[in-house]
Order: structure tokens, then C-alpha cells, then sequence
């Protein structure tokens, strides 16, 4: 299998066959067709089986996919087959909320320490984690292996913070600053940025509103 021939598309589709393997692992439910998976995630049959051939195709043809199985190859190609060690820069409302959502930890990522430059916040618990200064981001990123940093910080920031970080050896970034980070090319960022998500919305909004007046 070669990655860099996968699709960004096909990728992106990934994360939410393994939701909906992960409910239906729930529901004690042992093997599915790719037709009944298509009528769960109105995803064409045709797509899915495209989506899986990618990487080897998983099922057999007249008998369909073993849940389990192909619940746990997708989670080993989204590397969550071993643990991902988290900090998170940022003990705002958004920061906050990230690292008390539990659902994390079911998929292997582990928030190990939460930083902020805001002494009020200074010692504050957040789960079994409490709120430090940012004098000891270096130190402690040294010390625990980190392997992803979650930035929720303004995007003023954002930019000194990502090339520190860098330094201290983190390679990943979830970054959430409403800024697009320019790094080495052999840093990973997944840029989130809320308010484009919810421009798309208000498109789609729009559009329909104007198919219907058509």
C-alpha cells in the first residue's frame, strides 16, 4: 500500500467508518455487507468497497465485513493501536473542553499536561491534570515524550508557541488558533478552524434557500 496514492478524500472518510464500526461493535453486531453499511452512512456500496480496496479490501465477497475486523484494521491505519501522549496550550473555555471530553481516551489519546500564560489559572485542575505556567512547557515536553500538541490559543501566539514547540522535538500539532502554522515539512498540523466549518454550514443554508425559491 502506498499512502501518498490515497486520497486526502478517502482519508477524511476513515475516522467516520470507524465511528459507525464502533456502534455497531456496541450493538453486538458481528458482520456487515457494505450495501447495509451504505444504507447507515448514505454512502454509496461502490464507495465504501473503493474506500477499502485502498488498503486491501477487508471482506469477502458474499459474506460482507467482520465488524471486529475491520473495525480494528481501520483503527491500526488511523495509528490508534498504541497510545498518543497529548498537552494541551491553552486553559480557556475551548482548552478546557477538550480536555475533559472522555471520549479521547477511548481512542488512545492521552492528555498528559494542560499549559497557560494566565497565572489566575495557575494550578487550576482540569481532570487529573492541573494548570501550568508555560516556563515549564519545555521541560515537561522533554520529560514525557509528547507526541501531539493541542494549541487553543489566540493566533497572535499561536505562531511563537508552534516554533517552540518545534524545538522541543513535538511533531504534531491539532491546532485550533485561527491561524494557518507554517512549519518544517516534516511536522504533521491538522488546522481547525471553527468558523470556516460553520461559513460552510450557513452555505449549504443558503444555497438550499435559494434552490427552493428557484
Amino acid at each position: 500500500m502506498d499512502d501518498k496514492n490515497i486520497s486526502q478524500a478517502v482519508i477524511s472518510r476513515l475516522p467516520r467508518y470507524l465511528r459507525y464500526l464502533g456502534e455497531l461493535k456496541d450493538s453486538n453486531i458481528e458482520r456487515i455487507s457494505s450495501q447495509e453499511l451504505s444504507e447507515l452512512m448514505n454512502v454509496t456500496a461502490s464507495q465504501i468497497r473503493q474506500d477499502f480496496n485502498n488498503f486491501g479490501g477487508f471482506g469477502q465477497q458474499g459474506y460482507g465485513y467482520k465488524v471486529n475486523y475491520l473495525y480494528d484494521e481501520i483503527a491500526k491505519i488511523l495509528g490508534l493501536n498504541k497510545t498518543h501522549h497529548l498537552i494541551i496550550v491553552g486553559a480557556g473555555n475551548l482548552g478546557q473542553a477538550l480536555a475533559n471530553y472522555m471520549n479521547f481516551e477511548r481512542r488512545g489519546f492521552h492528555f498528559t499536561g494542560i499549559f497557560d500564560s494566565n497565572e489566575k489559572l495557575y494550578g487550576k485542575k482540569i481532570r487529573d491534570m492541573y494548570v501550568q505556567p508555560m516556563e515549564e512547557l519545555e521541560h515537561f515536553v522533554k520529560e514525557n515524550d509528547i507526541d501531539i500538541a493541542v494549541l487553543t490559543i489566540p493566533k497572535g501566539a499561536a505562531v511563537k508557541i508552534a516554533e517552540q514547540l518545534v524545538s522541543y522535538g513535538v511533531k504534531a500539532y491539532w491546532n485550533f488558533a485561527h491561524i494557518d502554522l507554517k512549519v518544517p515539512k516534516d511536522i504533521v498540523v491538522e488546522n481547525v478552524h471553527l468558523s470556516d466549518s460553520l461559513m460552510r454550514l450557513t452555505y449549504t443554508i443558503t444555497r438550499n434557500e435559494s434552490e427552493k425559491e428557484n
